[in-house]
């Protein structure tokens, strides 16, 4: 039994240990063994053929899963073996010899003692050589040594160096034992015929040494250390964690009392408005009777004392039978004396006895809205008392809508202006915007009420002729008082419009323009300013009221940024329908919130011509139109802006075109037009180079320039571009444009609701104007030290009925622009040029009837040119009335600098407009 278990122990360590490699070996000496190879043996003892071998087929799976066929034949072979193997061992542990099996293939055996039969079982790993701790690991995982063949002259019986393999020690056993199969080496087995797998991968029972220890307990603190600081780090972070929710609740807290403040402030809002309408009823429910009952009371008083005390004095003074008509006259003159009125009043005034001294004061008339209390005498004014349409009318704003009476009107309170728009405030009742509330129409006294009183406008008074065609109105234009030293210019600053103060047109009132008649409006407005607000300024018109609900901007040009501080000069210009009641506004914004008022806009004073508009009547069968350009989303070189209409009075006459890149014509007439661009520049060569808009007039499909405008280029800045001037268009023909930029110069191209890029243009028929265009003569041109010197012109395109540049035999060839009839006329220049002014400066001159004298009609400025810029360019705009014989002229001037050039061909041009006005 004790057998049993060695011989079951060493076939266990075989499989698991050792791997047989099919190579050819070669032995040498008397130790050879015969593995059942086909080898070459040398000497007397070789053996003569192959050992038998059976032939069966061999399953190549794992040993751990052999058939129990061959686990019976493990158990016989160890059986009949066990005490060869154990003698063997037990005599070669004595002498230590390593016995190692040759595993080179096709060499001789050489010696006396070749072994030609098997030989006894040997040692099985008794004898192989170990070092240091290697010889304290079990057999089965010791490395193998490395073969060593024996010598040509043999392998002695005592050499150490008789190979002996313990793969051949387990092929003799098992070769004993035929019920044993495996496949031969043809077929892919191995050459022994066991094909054996280490399930032991190398390295991983090795003892590492004392260095690999260190390093693994080094790392294993490294490891501890690493955890521990983070556990540390998740401690900070729940702590951090813990005090933002804290925080967030600090925040939730103020938060929540900031809105229960606020709900208790609008409370107490809601309950002033309650008092203070409370209040105002009050006050409007006391009747003056009672105070001028009691005036009177206290006059007929006095005058009864004063008058005994007369009587007394003459019947002491005079005892003659005149005391009675004496008496009467003292009394007359002792009444004029107390009342304070030294003559007697007109019939519709009033002896005011409260001023110093006593004066006559017309009658105060009852305002609209108010009823009549007592009619005017000598001694007392009207007294007006304010009607309550809330008392008197209790379903004036409805039965869900609560009324509250104003002085002359009433508000209806939650209700929208379209609702009060079609007619909420009644007969007689207008809506007031500026007020937001209804008011009573105003009466005329007597006089020719002009335009009825509307659902949305008061009546307007006066007699408007029919047969005006056209007229002009100018104003100055000045900034505004600066309510502090830190008011800004965002979100919109409103601009001063000051003009004349009656007109059937118009009328001038805080600042802005209230129209009262229908029509169609140009405007153009020049303004120039210096300022070092961060970004661009822009400056705009606004129209608001009349039928639409809410205002829209009709136009906008932008002022950039400049390098250094100097003034620059833009021109405004645009084209609408307007009705009674409507506003214009002028204004300026910023896009930022840096920019003072105070500290960092400074006006050029223009004249009071700044500001200038051409009324036009629809008696002329005039079209107005707006355009909107759109954005480019990306940046361009050239540029063909499109267009989105944004109003247009008669779409038959004037449309956009298919591609919506200009606008067609289906009659002839004159045009007037303007469009204004915003971009956005980036490269040197735009600042070297500049921009220029061009305008076409495509006539059978071929364009042909009417006009060009310069601007000088900005780099990584905002600016506007800008071109206004007239032409002649047939039917079918229509205008378009493109902008010119230098090459390698990014632009990009705004376009919005705010009138930043904004196409205006108004069609006159032919029958009732004219037009004439003229460009800077090269003959006469100013350079050097230019003051006040005019510029000559040369006409371009077909002569004008109306208008003409005096030619030869005039006193100023072409200087003057003479008319030849009565009118309207609007006049837009450009002119491109090189200068090193301070300030450059164009003035249009009306001339007189006597061609002596001369007055300005308006004027625009512009500062020194852009570093890096080769040209510049300055423009003005106006509007004025003219007669027959009319002329005016242009002049230059330069301040404090010289004109080096100015360019005729490209940019220096005029175009003037001429509308009769009347028939």
């Amino acid at each position: 039994m004790m057998l049993l278990r060695m011989v079951l122990f060493l076939l266990c360590l075989l499989c698991t240990c050792v791997s047989v490699e099919s190579v050819s070996e070669l032995c040498k000496g008397s130790r050879c063994l015969d593995s059942g190879e086909s080898r070459q043996c040398s000497g007397s003892h070789c053996g003569s053929g192959r050992s038998s071998r059976p032939t069966r087929q061999h399953n190549p799976i794992t040993h751990s899963r052999s058939t129990p066929s061959q686990q019976h034949g493990v158990l016989h072979l160890s059986s009949q073996d066990m005490s060869e193997s154990h003698t063997a061992s037990h005599s070669h542990s004595h002498t230590r010899e390593r016995v190692l099996v040759a595993e080179a293939a096709d060499h001789t055996c050489t010696g006396a003692e070749c072994i030609t039969t098997k030989r006894p079982p040997q040692a099985i790993n008794d004898t192989r050589e170990c070092r240091g701790l290697e010889c304290r690991l079990p057999l089965r995982i010791r490395t193998k040594p490395r073969v060593r063949p024996c010598p040509p002259d043999g392998c002695g019986p005592g050499s150490d160096n008789a190979p002996v393999h313990v793969p051949d020690r387990a092929a003799q056993f098992l070769g004993e034992f035929p019920d044993i199969g495996y496949p031969s080496s043809e077929l892919g087995g191995a050459p022994l015929g066991v094909q054996l797998t280490c399930d032991i991968k190398p390295g991983e029972n090795e003892v590492p040494s004392e260095d690999a220890l260190v390093l693994h307990l080094q790392l294993s603190k490294g490891q501890e250390k690493l955890v521990e600081a983070l556990r540390a780090q998740q401690l900070v972070i729940r702590d951090l964690q813990q005090r933002l929710e804290e925080q967030q609740g600090a925040l939730l807290v103020q938060q929540r009392e900031i809105l229960e403040q606020q709900r208790l402030m609008y409370e107490q809002m809601d309950v002033v408005r309650a008092q203070y309408g409370v209040l105002s009823e009050t006050v409007k429910q006391v009747s003056f009777q009672g105070l001028q009952g009691e005036l009177q009371s206290y006059l007929e008083s006095q005058l009864a004392g004063v008058q005994s005390q007369a009587r007394s004095h003459l019947q002491k003074s005079y005892t003659m039978h005149k005391t009675d008509a004496k008496m009467m006259d003292v009394t007359r003159d002792t009444n004029h004396a107390l009342l304070g009125c030294r003559s007697t009043c007109g019939p519709e005034e009033y002896c005011n006895f409260q001023t110093q001294p006593p004066q006559c004061q017309q009658c105060t008339m009852c305002p609209p809205g108010f009823f009549l209390v007592s009619q005017c005498s000598p001694n007392a004014d009207r007294i007006c008392q304010d009607r309550d349409e809330c008392l008197e009318i209790p379903t004036v704003c409805g039965e869900r809508v609560k009324c509250l009476n104003t002085p002359g009107g009433f508000r209806c309170l939650g209700v929208s202006e379209r609702d009060i728009s079609s007619g909420l405030c009644g007969h007689e009742y207008f809506y007031n915007q500026e007020l937001q509330e209804c008011q009573a129409c105003s009466d005329c006294d007597g006089e020719h009420v002009a335009v009825s009183c509307s659902a949305v406008s008061d009546v307007v008074c006066g007699v408007i002729s029919e047969n005006t065609f056209s007229q002009s109105w100018s104003a100055s234009v000045t900034l505004p008082q600066a309510r502090s030293k830190s008011s800004g210019v965002f979100p919109g600053l409103q601009l001063s419009v000051m003009g004349k103060e009656g007109s059937d047109l118009l009328v001038s009132h805080d600042g802005s323009i209230r129209l009262h008649q229908h029509g169609l409006l140009w405007l153009d407005h020049n303004f120039a300013l210096k300022h070092s607000c961060r970004n661009f300024l822009q400056v705009g018109v606004r129209l608001s009221g009349g039928s639409e609900e809410e205002g829209r901007d009709l136009s906008g040009v932008r002022v950039e940024q400049p390098e250094r501080k100097h003034f620059q000069g833009v021109s405004v210009s645009a084209a609408a329908e307007v009705e009674p009641n409507q506003t214009l506004w002028l204004l300026l914004k910023s896009p930022n919130q840096h920019c003072n008022q105070s500290k960092e806009l400074q006006l050029y004073e223009l004249g009071s011509s700044a500001f200038s508009l051409m009324w036009l009547s629809h008696d002329t069968g005039a079209v107005a139109m707006t355009a909107q350009t759109s954005t480019a989303p990306h940046y361009h070189g050239n540029y063909r802006p499109s267009f989105r209409v944004a109003s247009i009075s008669d779409p038959y006459v004037v449309a956009l075109t298919h591609d919506n890149r200009g606008v067609r014509f289906t009659e002839r007439g004159i045009i007037k037009f303007v469009l204004q661009q915003a971009l956005y520049a980036m490269g040197h060569t735009c600042v070297r180079e500049g921009f220029s808009l061009v305008a076409y007039v495509n006539t059978n499909g071929t364009n042909q320039e009417v006009m060009r405008s310069f601007k000088s280029g900005v780099n990584y800045r905002d600016t506007s571009i800008t071109l206004s001037a007239t032409t002649i268009v047939d039917s079918g023909d229509w205008l378009n444009f493109e902008i010119l930029t230098p090459p390698q110069c990014n632009v990009r191209y705004f376009g919005d609701s705010s009138g930043i890029s904004m196409l205006s243009l108004l069609w006159i028929p032919a029958a009732i104007s004219s037009s004439l265009m003229a460009t800077v003569s090269r003959v006469g041109l100013p350079s050097g030290a230019v003051r006040n010197k005019p510029l000559l012109f040369q006409q371009v395109g077909p002569d004008a009925e109306h208008i003409r540049l005096a030619g030869a035999g005039h006193q100023h060839p072409q200087r003057n622009f003479v008319f030849q009839d009565a009118g309207t006329a609007n006049v837009a220049l450009s002119v491109k040029l090189i200068h090193s002014c301070n300030v450059v400066k164009l003035v249009l001159h009306q001339q007189g009837q006597d061609r002596t004298n001369s007055a300005p009609l308006a004027q625009q400025v512009g500062g020194q040119m852009p570093e890096g810029s080769e040209w510049t360019s300055v423009g003005v705009r106006a509007t004025f009335q003219v007669q027959n014989g009319t002329a005016f002229y242009i002049t230059l001037d330069c301040v404090r600098g010289r004109i080096n050039q100015i360019t005729y061909d490209e940019g220096a041009n005029i175009s003037i407009l001429w509308v009769a006005a009347s028939h």
